[in-house]
């Protein structure tokens, strides 16, 4: 099978048909009906779904399960406490944030890639969704990786990238994409979530309140979400874990900014308090000062009919349909003078939009299409002598 040639997804070198399952296939663009035995590599850190935070491991659960659902042969590698319809592999017995006993988690992670290309050959594909760490191993085994890259680029894990670039690539949003890396990028696959345990909210909860979720860090904007409620006047309701790096940072900058009257933290809710939260919100901030992948907050927020304000930075503009379901600004005072107009935004505009464009079936669809093109332009790098 052959792989793309540089990062011309349509250009392909001695074309061969795809093999799966035995087989043939002579497109490239291989039959969605055809059953693929798939390897999901999810992060150990937390499990899978998250209980409470962790939006790479809910699209990892969503994915995984849709795709057992439709008739593919799954095995999520995760951590032991994990919950899934796939076939489950671990290396130990509960997510790694939960075990203080853990020193190294780096080991664990490495103990788990060494299982998956161990059985490579037991896979159609391999989707990893842990960074760059299964580059190098993916280099020798002859079936094909994708990598869903989740994260940000950093001068660190960029020479990573440039060094295994011409490996299959998903990109989480187009504004993601960093085109100076030359990465092969195969396709955009935007996230979606069950739209069906997200309900919808007719009406905001009153006393109106705005509503912050996310990790309290500093990219994620928490003081600029307060500084919008002090503008605006309403309440603030936030929700969000506090990573250790962050400690410093919630307790130094953050904490002295919370009154528990109008600006109130919640700590870390459940998934079931999230909806809550949010459908019950006037406007969901999303003030980021990063270039955010994706922001899976603002599809659930929208969902529950809550419109989104953001900081118009990374995929925010990818995301939100500005003037329809949130407003996508450019600094900090145009987010406070949306407030007024996203309180008018109609709340079944935003619901529907996010059915007809972020679902889980609209999401598993493009991760076929994407493991199709995979599979019909693959072939493993020559190797080359030191």
């Amino acid at each position: 099978m052959e792989r793309f040639q540089g990062s011309n997804p349509g250009k392909f070198v001695n074309q061969k048909p795809a093999i799966i399952n035995r087989r043939i296939v002579k497109h490239p663009y291989i039959c969605c009906c055809l059953n693929m035995r798939i390897a999901q590599i999810a992060p150990l850190w937390e499990r899978v779904p998250p209980f409470r935070y962790g939006g790479i491991e809910l699209i990892v659960s969503l994915l995984s399960d849709e795709l057992v659902r439709r008739g593919h042969d799954v095995t999520l590698f995760a951590s032991g406490d994990s919950q899934t319809k796939a076939e489950l592999k671990s290396v130990h017995d509960q997510a790694l944030r939960l075990d203080p006993s853990i020193k190294e988690p780096g080991l664990y992670e490495q103990m788990m890639l060494y299982n998956v290309y161990k059985h490579a050959h037991h896979f159609d594909i391999i989707h990893s969704h842990v960074g760059c760490a299964a580059f190098p191993y993916s280099e020798f085994v002859k079936t094909p990786t994708v990598h869903t890259t989740h994260g940000i680029f950093t001068p660190d894990n960029e020479k990573m990238f440039r060094h295994f670039a011409w490996q299959p690539f998903i990109s989480i949003s187009e504004s993601q994409r960093e085109p100076r890396l030359g990465l092969n990028y195969v396709h955009t696959v935007y996230n979606g979530i069950d739209t069906q345990v997200y309900s919808f909210y007719e009406q905001p909860s009153q006393p109106a309140y705005l509503a912050f979720v996310g990790r309290l860090s500093p990219e994620k904007g928490p003081i600029g979400a307060i500084e919008i409620a002090r503008a605006t006047g309403m309440p603030l309701k936030m929700a969000g874990k506090i990573d250790a790096v962050d400690r410093d940072y919630y307790h130094e900058k953050l904490e002295p900014l919370i009154d528990g009257e109008q600006i109130q933290y919640l700590g870390e809710v459940s998934h079931e308090e999230k909806i809550k939260l949010l459908g019950g919100a006037t406007v969901t901030l999303f003030p980021i000062n990063w270039r955010e992948p994706f922001g899976l907050v603002m599809i659930e927020s929208m969902a529950t009919g809550t419109p989104v304000v953001g900081m118009a930075m990374g995929s925010v503009p990818e995301v939100i349909a500005h003037g329809k379901t949130g407003f996508a600004c450019h600094s900090t005072e145009k987010m406070i003078e949306a407030i007024p107009e996203a309180m008018k935004l109609d709340r079944k505009t935003c619901r529907n939009y996010v059915l007809s464009h972020f679902s889980v079936e609209s999401m598993v669809d493009e991760y076929e299409r994407a493991y199709q093109m995979v599979l019909g332009a693959y072939l493993p790098p020559k190797k080359e002598l030191w």
